[in-house]
């Protein structure tokens, strides 16, 4: 881990609704360079803490950064740090991988060239047959391939990723998994919202149990013991 300023420092964010407090004194820290995975059964508030970040719901109370930024208060500018990748990826079923890459980089005030394209779909690992095909008959892990590369060509701090693994065989949960090493090699900093267990512990250098919206247990990579992260989080699970 690095020792740089945090990417994303969240302190004792409290979001509440009508009857309801979905997050209560949520702290959290993501530094440079680190991947850090957010478990929680259904209605935990994993995707409360994502539309913060994103500047989509102003909090009742506490205080955010990203990259330095407040997202409600300044969200063009805070978003311009991130990339985000929901569930299912929102990509043109029309286009192919390439054209995808470089209208969406071009949104993004980043157009790069067809060589520089052509380098992060291979390092994203999408087979080159697959470049110029239209993303209408592409797989989920393809997608999930392609939005990788737009993400890596971005060069943001700061990626989000939402239950990236759903859906997905082993094999391409590995797959997926394995794009994130250079990812995080680069200095990116990446927040995974969960509910697949064995992925975090494979490849999150901190894991946190996410129950009525604050955290009630976190480790280090290096001091996961499964058997408690299971019994903690299957405990959170039963009672969503």
């Amino acid at each position: 881990m690095t020792s740089s300023a945090p990417i994303v420092e969240i302190n004792d964010l409290t979001v509440t609704y009508p009857g309801k407090t979905v997050l209560s004194q949520l702290s959290l820290q993501l530094l440079p360079g680190t991947i850090y995975a957010l478990l929680g059964g259904n209605g935990a508030g994993k995707s409360t803490t994502l539309s913060v970040l994103l500047g989509f719901t102003r909090p009742n109370a506490g205080t955010v950064s990203v990259a330095g930024l407040v997202p409600w208060s300044a969200p063009e500018q805070a978003r311009a740090q991130l990339a985000y990748l929901p569930e299912n990826v929102a990509l043109y079923e029309h286009l192919t991988a390439v054209e995808n890459a470089d209208y969406l980089l071009s949104l993004s005030g980043r157009r790069h060239g067809a060589a520089a394209i052509a380098d992060a779909l291979r390092a994203a690992g999408l087979q080159q047959s697959a470049w110029h095909q239209r993303l209408s008959g592409f797989s989920k892990g393809m997608r999930q391939k392609v939005a990788i590369a737009i993400a890596l060509m971005r060069e943001v701090p700061l990626l989000l990723l939402d239950e990236p693994t759903s859906g997905l065989d082993p094999g391409a949960s590995a797959e997926f998994h394995a794009l994130l090493e250079p990812v995080r090699a680069r200095g990116t900093a990446v927040l995974m919202v969960t509910h697949d267990l064995l992925g975090a512990a494979d490849i999150a250098d901190r894991i946190g149990v996410l129950d009525q919206g604050r955290i009630v247990h976190e480790v280090d990579r290096t001091d996961v013991d499964l058997n408690a992260l299971h019994a903690h989080f299957a405990g959170r699970e039963a009672r969503a």
